[in-house]
């Protein structure tokens, strides 16, 4: 059987529908973040969610750090937020965050206020694989706006979905 690479297999991927979100990280000067579309529920009871970050990212060992995170879906006019956390224009750390209204929650991440969902979670566990973590949370508190919309990842391009 032929060897896959990995360009060969994220190309692949592109052609997936994936609903972007947010990792949002780390506080004060010492935060990070980034875009996702791995991000998923793990579980109703108790309320768990599953993100795959690449161990090479700058979010990752602020992750390991703080062992907490906020989780924001990102809504039909967030594009320009989904572009910093992408680090378009070789955006960075605390200035992924600028140009968006936050809120903290109870482990003291940053939720992006009217995100149609919005989860402030604990680090439960982190499980090494390949280039990347599987990042447990442990649901703290939720957040959410109805009628938000949604922005997708699809054939490489970001793409917003109104309600």
């Amino acid at each position: 059987m032929p060897e896959i690479s990995p360009k060969s297999f994220t190309n692949a991927l592109r052609a997936l529908v994936g609903n972007c979100s947010i990792i949002s990280v780390g506080l004060g000067n010492d935060k990070s973040g980034l875009v996702v579309t791995s991000a998923i529920s793990l579980s109703a009871e108790p309320p768990l969610l599953l993100a795959c970050v690449n161990r090479n990212a700058s979010s990752w060992p602020l992750l390991k750090k703080y062992g907490c995170f906020g989780w924001s879906s990102l809504g039909a006019g967030h594009q320009d937020v989904g572009e910093k956390f992408a680090g378009f224009g070789g955006v960075k750390g605390p200035a992924r965050y600028e140009g968006a209204e936050w809120e903290t929650c109870v482990t003291g991440a940053s939720l992006l206020k009217g995100a149609p969902s919005a989860f402030d979670c604990e680090v439960d566990e982190m499980i090494d694989r390949g280039t990347h973590s599987i990042v447990i949370g442990r649901v703290r508190a939720i957040r959410g706006t109805a009628q938000a919309g949604a922005l997708i990842y699809w054939n490489g391009q970001f793409q917003e979905l109104h309600s």
